[in-house]
């Protein structure tokens, strides 16, 4: 009440706890006893431990979401068409831009804080629920109009770390639990062990070599797909035997590049999002590793975002095609099955955005005619990774000709198109109706519309 919220108000939330994130559920449930309806929800993303949103977006409490990924229930309730509304997907770096240039308006923003002053300085390293860097509601709590802190654990002024200052929080309320700090790691943050995967992964360690971008002051940052996480395994590896020291490593950061920046591999870490306890514990005890919002990470309308000093960015797909855009958003007629996250904004900064994957997975094929829903565009893309070889962006004619010197096997995308239809099951691509209602609006990171996501046909119950 103290924040006058009203029906009608845009309310944010950060998703550093990922899975184990109970803070969103516990507002939304006094958000709803106090009866308010037509709420937009700007949440930086939506894990399936948000289920319960499913429930008010049925009851009319939530109308509008904008996020930056989401899967799990509220992802198959917006592909069923159940919220009024097409949400809205961004990238992290134009969800930065779009707060900060006033178009993404946040009324009040629930910070879930693992450890809190009286005062209202918040960090992330101390107390029960830590889950490290605070990178994404640094920019909401600067730019809502009311800043609600929620921690389960309130300690003496002042905090001996601080990631958001007592300068941008109006409240801070204390709860006996924000979440569950074990489940910030996921299946899909995982190094992979599959045969396949490794050999993809080692051969994008290769192209990387290649490139001549492996050398002293080397830029780097993986995906947190289990393939590229294997990269950065393969990319120690060649940076130890050239003695080659990197200037920093970024983004949501693992435990694995943890231990390249621990062997000295890289003389900083830009973080803006834990991906496992390693790296908590990292971001809390090693002077070199930093936090960065999400707007120094990736606001293309920033003075200096850091995606724009990457030498090599190492990306997974659901689908690339012939034109190398990638689909990380809709598959299946219209399930969303995520969005772009930071995918969109490194591409576009890296000097090097290279995408790993299978040419099929599931029984579908990865590489087809075109993508069900443009991601990423092509134009951002340099190479795609495959375990059948190796395609280069035709824009890319002096990588190509590196890559061939170095007796990389490359393949045209066409061939790979076709490899992947070979060995795809038979059966039917389920097709997007192109007269459904239109579910999901994609924003590319400068806000304009890159593609829609429209309502699935003859979905199954429980599809």
């Amino acid at each position: 009440m103290a924040c006058n919220l009203k029906d009608g108000a845009t309310i944010s939330f950060h998703h550093h706890l990922r899975d184990g994130d109970d803070v969103l559920r516990a507002v939304m449930s006094e958000i709803a006893a106090l009866g308010l309806r037509d709420i937009r929800v700007a949440a930086s993303s939506l894990f399936p431990v948000h289920a319960p949103l499913v429930e008010h977006i049925r009851s009319g409490v939530v109308t509008r979401i904008v996020s930056s990924y989401i899967t799990g229930p509220v992802a198959k309730a917006i592909s069923a068409g159940e919220l009024p509304t097409p949400a809205v997907l961004q990238t992290h770096g134009g969800r930065a831009r779009a707060i900060e240039a006033g178009e993404l308006h946040i009324d009040v923003a629930f910070v879930a804080a693992p450890a809190a002053d009286i005062y209202g300085n918040l960090n992330g390293v101390e107390g029960k629920s830590a889950c490290g860097v605070l990178g994404y509601p640094m920019v909401d709590a600067r730019h809502a109009d009311r800043v609600v802190a929620i921690t389960d654990t309130l300690l003496d002024f002042p905090l001996s770390s601080i990631d958001i200052a007592q300068d941008l929080v109006d409240y801070v309320v204390r709860v006996d639990s924000i979440g569950d700090p074990a489940k910030i790691v996921s299946g899909t943050t995982r190094v992979t062990e599959d045969p396949t995967g490794l050999a993809i992964a080692a051969m994008a360690a290769r192209v990387i070599e290649a490139s001549g971008l492996l050398v002293d002051g080397f830029s780097f940052q993986t995906g947190a797909g289990g393939i590229s996480l294997a990269v950065a395994k393969d990319i120690a590896v060649a940076m130890r035997d050239r003695h080659v020291i990197g200037s920093f490593a970024a983004g949501g950061v693992t435990e694995g590049i943890v231990s390249m920046f621990k062997q000295g591999l890289f003389r900083t870490l830009f973080d803006v999002q834990c991906f496992d306890l390693g790296a908590v514990a990292s971001y809390r005890e090693d002077k070199g590793h930093l936090a960065m919002s999400a707007s120094l990470y990736a606001n293309p309308a920033s003075k200096g975002a850091l995606v724009n000093q990457l030498d090599v960015m190492v990306l997974g797909a659901a689908e690339v095609d012939l034109n190398f855009n990638v689909n990380v958003t809709a598959v299946g007629g219209g399930a969303i099955i995520g969005g772009s996250g930071g995918h969109a904004d490194t591409a576009a900064g890296a000097k090097l955005a290279l995408v790993t994957t299978r040419i099929v997975a599931g029984g579908n094929p990865k590489i087809v005619d075109a993508v069900e829903c443009v991601t990423t565009p092509g134009e951002t893309i340099d190479v795609v990774v495959t375990e059948a070889g190796v395609a280069v962006n035709r824009q890319r004619a002096d990588l190509r000709a590196r890559l061939a010197a170095a007796g990389i096997p490359l393949v045209d995308i066409e061939r790979l198109r076709d490899l992947a239809a070979d060995q795809a099951e038979a059966t039917v691509r389920r097709q997007v109706d192109p007269t459904a209602r239109i579910v999901a609006v994609v924003e590319y990171r400068d806000g304009t519309v890159i593609d829609v996501v429209r309502k699935r046909r003859n979905l199954p119950p429980g599809a």
